[in-house]
């Protein structure tokens, strides 16, 4: 699975949601938005670069599932999660 193949049906699974509602479904898919968005400012790749790299779904589930979990947005780097620090960190290509 690549990051761009990623539904919100994906989400709802990972995320054990027994009946989204719409507003649930609205939201999660804004989430995956934001997380591709997160991926990209954190790295410095753009979409087709992100593709590349099948562990990026990963970071997708953890930061949708965090972000339907606690409707919140990271706003420290200190309190990212360490597997989502990691991943991203291996194919940073900003790292001033």
């Amino acid at each position: 699975m690549k990051v761009s193949e990623m539904t919100v049906n994906d989400i709802v699974e990972y995320c054990r949601i027994a009946e989204p509602s719409t507003a649930d479904n609205a939201f999660l898919e804004q989430a995956i938005e934001a997380a591709k968005a997160y991926i990209r400012s954190y790295t410095g790749l753009n979409n087709d670069r992100i593709d590349e790299h099948e562990d990026f779904v990963i970071v997708v589930y953890i930061l949708t599932q965090d972000m339907y979990d606690n409707r919140s947005l990271y706003t420290e780097s200190k309190s990212l999660n360490n597997t989502v620090e990691t991943i991203l960190g291996m194919h940073s290509v900003n790292l001033l």
